[in-house]
């Protein structure tokens, strides 16, 4: 059993959770993720390991699916049945001198940090981009403000930093000649794709975190494959990680809205019988 040692609400939806788990967090490197079964019960939900700290690594998550609503409900001191991890590779990042943008966006924010981190100790000039719908979704600001050489903050209705999407403070940074050697983008599929279009014309080594639908995070059940440079893949070993201009998102798109029917009727049978639990934002 893994206890649950700190947990927040960060925003209406998005959660953030602080978990014992020594032999992970011993191995964990950036861009890797974990593994999480919270009871007998429940379904395996793979979470990208957005930090470390001694013998605790944090998640972070959307309730939105049965398993995250359930995450969402356990307190401090609650325990967890199996955090399986790290998992995957961890991301390609080199000694400096590089110049490197870090990418998120909504709740793709919550593992941006860790690549920071670790590519400021790198020696590297990290350049951050964080997005959100509106100001009160934006996360973990100050977190990355204390990190980046520079952070550009966007929100999509203007109410909080630059109006409009991540994707445009990288379109200036690649129009006005800066260098930049490597961007790592993380957040929903779709920002993914439109984003990593941005750098595509300039030959910037791009990556992004693909999230499809996963089981056993071993490589084994193939649920989790993905079309890069036209081969299959699998997130869960090759990945999580791909270079964003070999992606196949017209496929990866469509495999994730696969199981949409299923996962809202599973929501709407624990609602029905058990509630929903979420904490609020205080």
């Amino acid at each position: 059993m893994y206890e649950i040692v700190k947990t927040y609400a960060l925003s209406e939806a998005v959660f953030e959770m602080w978990i014992r788990v020594p032999q992970v967090a011993r191995n964990t490197q950036a861009g890797q993720f974990c593994i999480i079964h919270p009871d007998e019960a429940g379904e395996r939900v793979p979470l990208t390991i957005s930090g470390i700290e001694g013998d605790l690594i944090r998640v972070s998550f959307r309730a939105i699916g049965t398993t995250t609503k359930l995450l969402a409900s356990l307190p401090a001191g609650a325990c967890l049945r199996d955090v399986v991890g790290p998992l995957g590779m961890p991301s390609d990042i080199a000694n400096g001198p590089e110049t490197v943008v870090i990418i998120g966006g909504g709740v793709g924010v919550a593992c941006t940090p860790i690549i920071a981190q670790t590519a400021k100790i790198a020696g590297n000039y990290v350049i951050g981009i964080i997005g959100a719908r509106n100001k009160d979704l934006l996360i973990l600001e100050d977190e990355m403000r204390s990190i980046c050489d520079d952070l550009f903050v966007t929100t999509d209705d203007g109410s909080y930093g630059i109006k409009g999407f991540a994707s445009g403070p990288l379109q200036t940074l690649c129009e006005s000649g800066s260098k930049i050697d490597k961007v790592w983008i993380i957040g929903p599929g779709i920002m993914m794709k439109v984003t990593s279009g941005v750098t595509k014309p300039y030959g910037i080594k791009t990556y992004v975190s693909l999230n499809p639908v996963m089981v056993d995070g071993t490589g084994m059940c193939g649920s989790c494959r993905v079309t890069v440079d036209g081969e299959r893949k699998f997130a869960c070993v090759d990945g999580p990680e791909f270079d964003a201009h070999l992606v196949d998102w017209d496929d990866f798109l469509a495999r994730q809205w696969m199981y949409c029917p299923e996962e809202k009727q599973s929501v709407e049978y624990r609602e029905a019988h058990h509630g929903c639990r979420c904490r609020k934002v205080e």
